[in-house]
């Protein structure tokens, strides 16, 4: 008799031990269990920690309630100023509903998937290249919205949406390079010639500053020798401006003014006669002379004097 019941509580503790081993689950801490008994959900959730369930009849699904990273494949979409673009992003989500996510629909990892790429191209159809590449803020809170509208009635909840890279084609890129490259050359104009107005001012400034002293234009003129003579040249070459000669004139005392006695001209020596310069002059002279006579020099004719006239008429 006490045989017996020994081996009936054995098998009775063997039984038992099955039946925990069979019902018994463990949940983790980020984890929620539904139980579907018969195919029914039940509508308590088990938390996390033991739970039991009855064997062959009860199934229990855990359900991942951690923040989920999903990224979206690069999608190719035209903008709305006509730029092909492809981009990519990243969703962030989780499951805040384990019943609905589960019962309403089949898959709500690929479901979110799907939506995010739908909605992604819609963003890139809806915005310009300029908002893809520098106002994505906004374009990420627009493509949130999209995405967790419909995502609210499969208990999942959007947490963070980010598009993260923007590719372009070669030929655009080259011309935005060209345009940036065009506008940094305009400012470094126009900042150039802002700096020309403002030193033609003080450059102005100055030359009235150094017109009350003459003196200052000396001082500048060998402070300016001096920084070049500093570049280790071997020849130098130094502008004396007209001022600074103006300047050195009035500085140098003028002499007295004396009558200059008058000196007679040397005369030569006996035996040279005139030179090319007096037979010049000589001749010269003589026809001015014939021609106020009306006679040319060396052309006289010899007219007959008086005294040897004959008495008579001639033949």
């Amino acid at each position: 008799m006490v045989e017996e019941l020994l081996t009936a509580a054995i098998a009775a503790g063997v039984g038992v031990g099955i039946y925990v081993g069979a019902a018994a689950r463990v949940v983790k801490q980020y984890e929620r269990g539904l139980v579907f008994r018969f195919g029914r959900l039940r509508e308590q959730i088990r938390p996390p920690g033991f739970a039991m369930v009855v064997p062959v009849i009860d199934r229990l699904h855990k359900v991942n309630m951690q923040i989920v990273t999903l990224p979206v494949p690069a999608q190719e979409g035209i903008t709305r100023d006509n730029v092909t673009v492809r981009v990519d992003a990243v969703v962030y989500f989780k499951v805040v509903d384990p019943a609905s996510a589960i019962v309403a629909v089949e898959d709500y990892r690929f479901a979110v998937s799907q939506m995010a790429q739908t909605s992604l191209r819609s963003i890139i159809g809806k915005s310009d290249l300029d908002d893809l590449l520098s106002n994505r803020e906004m374009l990420n809170q627009g493509l949130e919205l999209m995405i967790d509208s419909p995502a609210v009635g499969w208990g999942v909840q959007i947490d963070r949406v980010e598009i993260k890279d923007v590719s372009l084609p070669e030929t655009m890129k080259r011309s935005m390079a060209r345009q940036a490259e065009a506008d940094r050359e305009r400012r470094a104009r126009v900042i150039n010639a802002d700096a020309e107005l403002q030193a033609s001012h003080k450059l102005a400034e100055a030359a009235e500053v150094m017109s009350e002293q003459p003196a200052a234009l000396q001082l500048r003129l060998l402070q300016t020798v001096v920084a070049v003579a500093a570049e280790k040249n071997s020849t130098l070459v130094l502008p004396f401006p007209v001022e600074l000669l103006r300047f050195l004139e009035r500085a140098a005392p003028s002499p007295p003014a004396t009558a200059a006695p008058e000196e007679p001209a040397p005369a030569g020596p006996a035996s040279e006669g005139p030179g090319p310069a007096e037979v010049a002059d000589a001749a010269a002279d003589a026809r001015a002379s014939a021609a106020l006579d009306g006679s040319e020099p060396g052309l006289m004719l010899d007219a007959p004097s008086p005294e040897h006239e004959p008495d008579g008429p001639r033949d």
